[in-house]
């Protein structure tokens, strides 16, 4: 019995080292049909062939997803999410796998799987309050980088996660620089100094508030007012101030005189500051 199992796992073993090796050699002959230009529907079929391979090593692989996942329970987050992003995980360690290094795949796989698990915790900790439209939306793009990398075999873009949960790039956008500063650095973590025999704390760096917390109160802000802006407004604004395009740049792409697009900024700024009064009013 004993030697029975030892020779299933051999087999196993000798299964998935066949797969990576089949899975590497499909991805370079991919790379050398894409340099063809008379070759797509050879492309397209061995798209099918190493998605076929990629799905089988997936496939044999969850168990390590849902080990980890469970290690993460009953701590705020449903089982169901961590296992998702386990997957995911699990996904990328497979994507970036050099089996011909002769590493084990899920000694290499478990710190890939327990990253995306911990930037999952990270993301999700809304210790400042912020509102739940972003939080709701948040959770949509999350899944929608899943789904997406999945699908796609590679990290989605934010124009690509924007379309497939039905919401525009700049709410996308949004939620992006929003998780960045949800989680706080403690005062207390401590940096090298070389110019001084002691450690210096993150406390000791800090001279005035962080100006991120105010972003974040501005985000509902600046989304509602451009929801009254017209399309061209929109555009401007994004450009000139996202961008950072110059306004003859800006002319020259909407294919209108730079005197125009002066106009409408005067016109955006105007308005935001009719919205500032609003809202301060409000606040009275």
């Amino acid at each position: 019995m004993a030697g029975s199992e030892k020779d299933e796992k051999i087999d196993q073993k000798r299964e998935i080292s066949d797969l990576f090796e089949k899975f590497d050699a499909l991805r370079e002959e991919e790379k050398v049909l894409k340099e063809k230009t008379d070759s797509k529907d050879e492309l397209k079929k061995l798209k099918l062939k190493i998605k076929r391979v990629r799905d089988s090593l997936i496939e044999k692989h969850l168990y390590i997803a849902e080990i980890l996942a469970k290690k993460y329970v009953n701590k705020g987050i449903d089982y169901d999410d961590l296992y998702q992003v386990a997957s995911l995980g699990l996904i990328l360690a497979i994507d970036r796998f050099d089996y011909s290094k002769g590493y084990e795949f899920s000694s290499y796989a478990t710190p890939t799987i327990v990253g995306e698990i911990k930037r999952y915790f990270r993301d999700k900790s809304w210790v400042i309050k912020v509102p739940r439209r972003i939080q709701e939306l948040s959770k949509r793009v999350n899944q929608a980088k899943i789904d997406l990398s999945q699908n796609l075999q590679r990290n989605p873009s934010i124009s690509e996660i924007a379309d497939f949960i039905g919401v525009s790039s700049e709410e996308v956008i949004e939620v992006m620089d929003a998780s960045q500063v949800y989680s706080p650095t403690s005062l207390d973590k401590s940096f090298d100094s070389q110019s001084d025999d002691r450690d210096i704390s993150f406390g000791d760096l800090l001279g005035s508030e962080d100006k991120s917390y105010e972003s974040i109160e501005n985000m509902d802000f600046i989304k509602n007012t451009m929801d009254k802006l017209k399309d061209i407004e929109k555009k401007i604004l994004i450009y000139r101030y996202y961008d950072k395009m110059t306004q003859i740049a800006i002319a020259e792409k909407l294919d209108v005189s730079q005197m125009t697009v002066s106009m409408i900024e005067k016109k955006i700024i105007k308005k935001f500051r009719q919205e500032m009064e609003i809202m301060k009013k409000d606040y009275e």
